[in-house]
């Protein structure tokens, strides 16, 4: 039985019971769809925030044999996946399709592709049982998944979704209205994680050979000095909450160079100082995401944009299963007196609950589902929500930065 998942299948011996059990269900019940990149995932989950199911097939270790994500292979293993993901979560949750109140599924942003395998399963089951389908936005999803076990993380509040394709600050002011304050120009956080790992053959190490590229790094990293290798800030000069991490990928690279060659490490060797290099690296990331949030906070408070005495930060995506990083950014949040939010690791990484749970949110406000499933299409790219990324850098807010020098809390 995994973790947090409501154990019914025993008592659903009998249509008697089943029926009985389904009254109890907080409505909506909604069965959610996640096939925006690597991960197939499906979940049921209710109106009170309780997850009846989660099924979620991996892909990882087919993507780390072919040193990353090649869509074509991405699509074919969710089209293999999503039938019996879908049958899983229904099954566990001891509920029929008939029962549901709707079909929630990602339908942007992500790989077209895997996109496509999950919408077309998800109008197959909303027509079958003729329910409602509702359209989700991936990382709006993202925002939201911690208001299931923390309600009091009202609207409007700050989030920072950090992962291996986005890195944005935005404001969530309703389920489905958001304000972006700030995006990466360039790479994500966990895309540079995961190729500094590639680039130092971090899967060559017994203890990493079966971890993503990040978590690799978050490993070594636990045991290296994060102040051995020097790393450039980006964006230092410009006074706005965009990001950018293809330089700290550029140097990472650079220096595991180097370092090969001053240790004379070749074909699959591992440097010896890849343990600094690691912690030096994810350092970085930390102090970069941590000043442009800083600067973020700064400008919802000249704009009045939170409520003073509730104000609250949530970090989600997969790098904020890293404990090094959300342990920095939980110090500025002390620092500016927000309090951080940051979902259980597993509802951090795509799931499917994340995607069920933002179509129940849309039901209670009544802007969810359509009957119209062929109106429904997928978008590769859109944006979370009004850019007024361009107010803050007319603002030009000059911060003075909370230090994280000292002791920080390590991942366990």
């Amino acid at each position: 039985m995994v973790p947090g998942i409501v154990p019914w299948r025993a008592a659903l011996r009998s249509r008697h019971l089943r029926r009985r059990l389904c009254t109890a269900v907080r409505r909506p019940l909604v069965l959610g769809i996640e096939t925006s990149c690597d991960d197939t995932g499906c979940a049921v989950v209710d109106g009170a925030g309780r997850v009846l199911s989660d099924v979620v097939h991996s892909q990882l270790q087919v993507h780390l044999d072919h040193g990353g994500i090649i869509p074509p292979i991405a699509r074919d293993l969710h089209a293999q996946n999503i039938g019996a993901a879908a049958e899983r979560a229904l099954r566990d949750a001891g509920v029929s399709l008939a029962e549901l109140d709707a079909v929630a599924v990602t339908v942007r942003p992500g790989l077209s592709l895997s996109l496509l395998v999950g919408l077309r399963h998800a109008r197959l089951l909303a027509r079958q049982a003729s329910l409602p389908l509702i359209p989700v936005h991936h990382m709006r999803a993202h925002a939201l998944t911690v208001r299931m076990a923390a309600p009091e993380v009202a609207f409007p509040f700050l989030t920072l979704l950090i992962s291996g394709g986005h890195c944005l600050l935005a404001v969530a002011q309703a389920p489905d209205r958001f304000l972006l304050l700030g995006a990466s120009r360039d790479d994500a956080p966990g895309e540079a994680l995961d190729k500094a790992a590639r680039r130092l053959k971090l899967r060559n190490l017994p203890e990493c050979a079966t971890l993503a590229g990040g978590r690799a790094v978050e490993l070594l990293a636990a045991r290296g000095d994060p102040h051995a290798f020097e790393f450039p800030l980006p964006l230092s000069q410009y006074r706005d909450c965009s990001f950018s991490f293809a330089g700290l990928k550029f140097t990472a690279q650079k220096l595991a160079a180097s370092e090969e060659q001053r240790h004379d490490v070749v074909a699959s060797g591992v440097i010896p100082t890849a343990a600094d290099l690691c912690a030096s690296l994810q350092h970085a990331v930390a102090r970069h995401l941590c000043h442009r949030t800083q600067r973020a906070m700064d400008y919802c408070q000249a704009r009045g944009l939170l409520p003073d005495g509730a104000r609250r930060l949530v970090v989600s995506g997969g790098v904020a299963c890293n404990g090094y990083i959300t342990a920095c950014l939980r110090r500025v949040g002390e620092a500016l007196g927000f309090e951080v939010y940051v979902p259980p690791p597993r509802l951090c990484t795509d799931n499917g609950v994340m995607i069920a749970w933002k179509g129940v949110e849309l039901l209670r406000v009544g802007r969810g589902g359509t009957r119209d499933l062929d109106s429904v299409d997928i978008e590769a790219r859109s944006p979370i929500g009004t850019d007024v990324s361009q107010d803050v850098a007319d603002m030009s807010l000059k911060c003075k930065w909370v230090k994280l020098t000292g002791p920080v809390a390590q991942p366990q």
